[in-house]
């Protein structure tokens, strides 16, 4: 089967981890890099392929089969709908964008140009989300009753020097909560309401530098979450997993599913139950281990999305999926302003 087509716009840290993966990838050709800083130029020679500050320019000349959009989120809706109106299939990094409204934008444009919209919320493609959903949904901890997590940990200086990361569309909230989000709803069902708190006594910047929520889902149970990305931490699933070997591996659970029956950590996955299955805590109770590989959760996304170009299998994480991600992630937001509940 012939190799899938796919340009990269977007040349930043996601976009290069993009790059590097189609070029590892044997169903997978890259034809093109777009980028209008200079620096991407060098991306694309070393690369081997034509560079392009203009979308609508590289769409014309290259004609990809897909393109994967890893712009910062205010970028995302004009390169998305370039990308289908010129009949390529999309690849859009989280938050699909940064509203709902562009978000519906781009969910109207694949239903009216019949191309596929993947959002990359990679995390999906680890086999350690799929068994906690199926422990979580199959009853395996009783019914599930509450969930709790964190997120902490401290960027580097340099990480806020850009103007764009002072803002709350590049704060913790969008850039990373929205990944835990996304997982709780794949893993727990829907969210049904949100309380949130933001604050940013660390660096008095737009941006929030700490929050915390209480979501309530509809199967009834209910989860807190606390985030800030100025604190000394080993909980975040970055280090939890070792995902990135740019980051220190702790091995530290971030998520805890509790049930009637038992309870699991979560992403190395430990199960909690007592001995007898209906034990109270006058009984011991013992962690039960599941050992499952890793590996590249953006080597599965890119053979995935060749898959769908060519009509083999349908989107993981599709268009509409990733904006109720965006709506529940957006309300801690509305809630933290508002000083209310807000129901979804």
């Amino acid at each position: 089967m012939a190799e899938v087509r796919l340009a990269v716009v977007g040349a930043g840290v996601v976009g290069k981890r993009h790059i590097e993966t189609i070029r590892s990838t044997a169903s997978a050709e890259l034809v093109a890099i777009v980028d209008p800083f200079p620096g991407a130029e060098t991306t694309a020679d070393e690369a081997g392929v034509p560079y392009y500050v203009d979308v609508r320019a590289m769409l014309r000349d290259s004609k990809p089969d897909g393109v994967i959009v890893a712009t910062p989120t205010e970028h995302h809706l004009a390169s998305c709908l370039a990308a289908l109106e010129s009949g390529a299939h999309v690849l859009v990094e989280k938050p699909i964008s940064a509203t709902l409204s562009e978000a519906e934008a781009i969910v109207a444009k694949s239903e009216q140009t019949g191309r596929h919209v993947l959002v990359g919320h990679h995390r999906r493609y680890y086999p350690q989300v799929h068994r906690a959903r199926e422990i979580v949904r199959q009853g395996h901890l009783g019914r599930l009753v509450a969930v709790s997590g964190q997120w902490g940990l401290r960027k580097h200086e340099g990480y806020y020097e850009p103007d764009w990361r002072k803002r709350r569309a590049a704060g913790p909230v969008l850039t990373n909560l929205i990944h835990d989000m996304d997982c709780l709803r794949f893993i727990c069902g829907e969210v049904t309401s949100i309380s949130a708190e933001t604050a940013n006594n660390v660096r008095s910047a737009e941006k929030e530098d700490a929050a915390a929520l209480i979501m309530s889902f509809e199967n009834g149970a209910l989860g807190s979450f606390v985030l800030s990305d100025q604190t000394c931490s080993p909980w975040a699933w970055e280090f939890a997993t070792g995902e990135n070997p740019a980051f220190p591996k702790t091995g530290r659970n971030v998520l805890r599913f509790m049930g009637t029956d038992a309870s699991l950590e979560f992403p190395n996955l430990v199960v909690w139950r007592h001995d007898d299955g209906a034990g109270d805590w006058t009984t011991d109770i013992k962690p039960h281990p599941e050992a499952l590989e890793l590996g590249d959760a953006f080597e599965r996304q890119i053979e995935h999305f060749c898959s769908v170009v060519h009509g083999e299998q349908v989107p993981q994480v599709t268009a509409l999926d990733a904006t109720r991600t965006l709506r529940a992630t957006l309300a801690v937001f509305e809630a933290a302003d508002s000083k209310q509940r807000v129901r979804l």
